[in-house]
């Protein structure tokens, strides 16, 4: 008789989804947010993502590298003295909007917490530019940053990520990077709430239809920008959902649970660990799209955990990163 291996048994948490999880303060910031962009235009009248105003930072100092094509591309960089790592990081917008330097708070807190030097890379934008030029532009400032990190900043020991669309060029460029150099030369990928599927995920479509700050009438404008051809949308350049995930490092998923690409990072989580990669999910009851930017206790939440994350980066072993220990590939909030 066949003696049966033990399987793993667990799930999600139910009570994280439930509406008596939410903090008060989450709660009232969501209904103040609702009514501050009831007034905004939206995707049919041009209007983008809303944003908090951008505070630049008076470190930050441009660094401008040749990408793929031959064009410039401007990588910003806030850096403390000695970094022990360099974190490679992708700014939000949809892939229609924004810029490296509305990220310049978040990679102050990074670098000041954990001793990273940060690079945000102003890649080209939808619709002027859609598939492949911003995985382009994010592929050219990796490989960048592979032949210059030492040179640079003194150190080898990578991390990657991004938010939002960030989330979801970072995701793509470590398995460009696996297939054609044979390994992607970070430790860790740090992946806030990404739109992982352009397909559109459950999620998108029901959370969306009433979610704020980021709707599913957004969603489709930025997908039709990006990715015009709708029977192009689960290529797995595209969408990264759809790739071979083998051969990645550890990876901290974030995401709310009010956020439409919630199934997005669900789906990507349980698709990075089949794949036999180490990787933690976060989730936040009540946190809405971009909420880590958010002046609510949640969000501080989020990125102390992020934070945390982060600083494993390097501290391995001659030079090795500490992130991924046995037995603790997924951890959910």
């Amino acid at each position: 008789m066949t003696t049966c291996e033990p399987v793993q048994v667990g799930g999600l948490d139910g009570t994280l989804f439930r509406a008596e999880a939410i903090a008060p303060e989450t709660a009232e910031f969501n209904l103040r947010l609702r009514e501050l962009v009831k007034g905004l235009p939206g995707p049919e009248a041009g209007g983008g993502i809303p944003r908090p105003p951008t505070q630049p930072s008076e470190r930050a100092r441009t660094i401008r590298t040749t990408a793929r094509g031959g064009h410039e591309l401007p990588l910003r960089v806030i850096a403390p003295d000695r970094p022990k790592g360099v974190y490679l990081h992708f700014h939000g917008g949809g892939f229609v909007s924004g810029s490296a330097a509305q990220s310049d708070q978040e990679l102050e807190r990074v670098a000041r917490n954990t001793d990273l030097a940060c690079v945000d890379v102003d890649y080209r934008l939808a619709p002027t530019h859609p598939h492949p030029a911003a995985w382009d532009d994010a592929e050219s400032a990796a490989l960048w940053l592979i032949e210059n990190a030492r040179s640079e900043f003194g150190t080898d020991a990578l991390a990657i990520g991004g938010l939002s669309a960030g989330a979801t060029l970072a995701a793509s460029v470590l398995v460009r990077l696996r297939e054609r150099r044979g390994s992607t030369g970070f430790q860790a990928a740090n992946l806030l709430f990404g739109n992982f599927d352009l397909s559109m995920t459950p999620s998108q479509t029901l959370i969306g239809a009433d979610a704020v700050p980021v709707s599913v009438d957004m969603i489709r404008a930025c997908t039709d920008a990006v990715a015009p051809r709708s029977g192009q949308r689960q290529d797995p350049d595209l969408s990264p959902l759809f790739a071979d995930l083998r051969d990645l490092p550890p990876a901290l998923f974030t995401v709310g649970t009010l956020d439409p690409f919630l199934d997005d990072s669900l789906f990507m989580h349980a698709r990075w660990i089949a794949a036999g990669n180490q990787a933690e999910i976060a989730i936040y009851p009540g946190g809405g799209h971009g909420f880590t930017e958010a002046p609510i206790p949640l969000a501080n939440q989020a990125n102390d955990r992020i934070d945390a994350f982060l600083r494993q980066v390097g501290r391995g072993p001659a030079g090795e990163s500490a992130i991924g220990r046995p037995n603790e590939h997924a951890e959910v909030q």
